[in-house]
């Protein structure tokens, strides 16, 4: 039966975690949801009851655990969210990549949908715009490395921005 589908940030992880052992074992056990999850066997029957009174998860005990379409459904915003997160944190602002995954992990559960919309225009935006792109983002690149700016290089991108902004 169908309940309040507001969820915390522990019944999130576990749908995602569910998520991730169907895509590998097609169900998840108790067992490797505690193991994935870093956390003790019994501690997971509770949530997977309330999960599945949410009509998240097919789960009885001593069963396999499936997400039910509902579930799944919310599992991959999830997991949408993470990976945006993680690839505006690494790729982007240049965080290495288990800073950016670990704090990923804890934005995905804060972040509403229509901030998590604005950076992803924001992303779009940095990648196709002429007077940012590919390029822009190198140099942000080298500019993270670097620790500081070159202005010769700032010189020479902006003598060369006028050229590239009336380009088809």
């Amino acid at each position: 039966m169908k309940t309040n589908l507001e969820l915390s940030e522990s019944l999130e992880n576990y749908l995602e975690a569910i998520l991730d052992l169907e895509k590998t074992s097609k169900v998840a056990r108790t067992k490797d949801i505690a193991e994935k999850l870093g956390i003790k066997p019994g501690s997971v029957t509770g949530a997977l009851r309330v999960l599945g009174e949410k009509g998240l998860i097919n789960y009885s005990p001593y069963a396999f655990i499936t997400l039910t379409p509902e579930g799944k459904k919310i599992a991959l915003e999830i997991r949408h969210r993470h990976k945006t997160l993680k690839y505006f944190l690494h790729d982007i602002l240049q965080v290495d990549d288990v800073t950016a995954d670990a704090t990923a992990c804890r934005m995905e559960h804060a972040i509403d949908g229509e901030s998590l919309k604005k950076l992803i225009s924001f992303i779009d935006f940095l990648q196709k715009c002429p007077r940012t792109g590919e390029d822009w983002l190198t140099h942000f690149t080298e500019h993270c490395r670097a620790e500081g700016i070159d202005i010769e290089k700032c010189r020479h991108c902006l003598a060369e921005l006028p050229a590239k902004i009336d380009k088809p």
